[in-house]
């Protein structure tokens, strides 16, 4: 293991992230005070805070996928996908209200999630084990956070891939739609969906724009998990990579995310 902080600094960042989310008040990356840190010491804060989050009465119900295009991973400066934890209070349905001070900075993302109906674990996972392994599709939009700086108010840094996943990958909410398919009667590569904000639409993308294939994202999970005895289990909600940029989220925004097919997610900003 590559870790270069302490337990005690893995604790102290875990709750400084959480003061951030409960405050709705940004802070200092962690690469602030600690350029030395890993991907191994971020992965550990971003554990450690979900494991505060539990101890608090919280539940896992899944995980998410991100950084899953290419152009974003070139501006991270890195070559594969990064992930986080779900949580039971991060759910929310289509026609729902959400209030825009409670977060840092929202913005939203268009994605798919993956119903896992079988155990998935190994170390050779691939797209067709996933597909035979998921019980369902829904289309869903992932609220994404920043809890630590974009971009430094003074220095004018950015922040580093190693403070995205510091921060539970930048995960703050998702919002399912209500149309559920197998993943068998449509051909994933190629849902679509137009992302609209106050009747404009600021967004669209397909689904293959993930890795190629949506699925191919759950596999590359099930493969990193392996390697620390995770296994994706039935009934876990996968979030397997946005298809469209992130748009941003202001007070009175009102939104509609027309998936065809697959309905429409519709919900709001106060």
């Amino acid at each position: 293991m590559n870790r270069t902080l302490s337990d005690y600094e893995i604790e102290v960042q875990a709750k400084r992230h959480e003061m951030a989310r409960e405050s709705a008040r940004q802070i200092d990356p962690v690469t602030v005070e600690h350029p030395e840190m890993t991907i191994e010491d971020a992965y550990a804060i971003q554990k450690a805070w979900m494991n505060l989050e539990l101890s608090r009465g919280a539940e896992l119900v899944g995980h998410k996928i991100g950084l899953t295009s290419r152009a974003m991973q070139m501006s991270m400066n890195i070559d594969e996908p990064d992930f986080g934890y779900l949580l039971d209070y991060m759910f929310h349905e289509s026609g729902c209200q959400l209030v825009a001070s409670t977060y840092c900075d929202p913005k939203i993302e268009v994605e798919l999630a993956f119903i896992i109906g079988d155990r998935l674990s190994g170390e050779h996972v691939t797209t067709d084990d996933v597909m035979a392994a998921t019980e369902s599709l829904v289309p869903a939009i992932e609220l994404i956070d920043a809890r630590s700086y974009r971009r430094h108010p003074v220095t004018g840094a950015t922040r580093t891939v190693k403070d995205t996943i510091s921060d539970n990958a930048a995960d703050a909410g998702v919002i399912l739609g209500d149309v559920r398919v197998s993943p068998h009667d449509i051909d994933l590569r190629w849902v679509a969906a137009l992302c609209s904000r106050n009747g404009v639409i600021e967004e669209s993308g397909v689904a293959a724009a993930v890795l190629g294939h949506p699925a191919n994202g759950v596999a590359w999970l099930a493969r990193q998990y392996f390697k620390y005895g995770i296994a994706l289990e039935p009934g876990e909600i996968i979030l397997s990579g946005s298809f469209t940029r992130p748009v941003d989220c202001r007070p009175n925004d009102e939104f509609s995310v027309d998936y065809n097919e697959l309905g429409t997610i519709d919900f709001s900003f106060t």
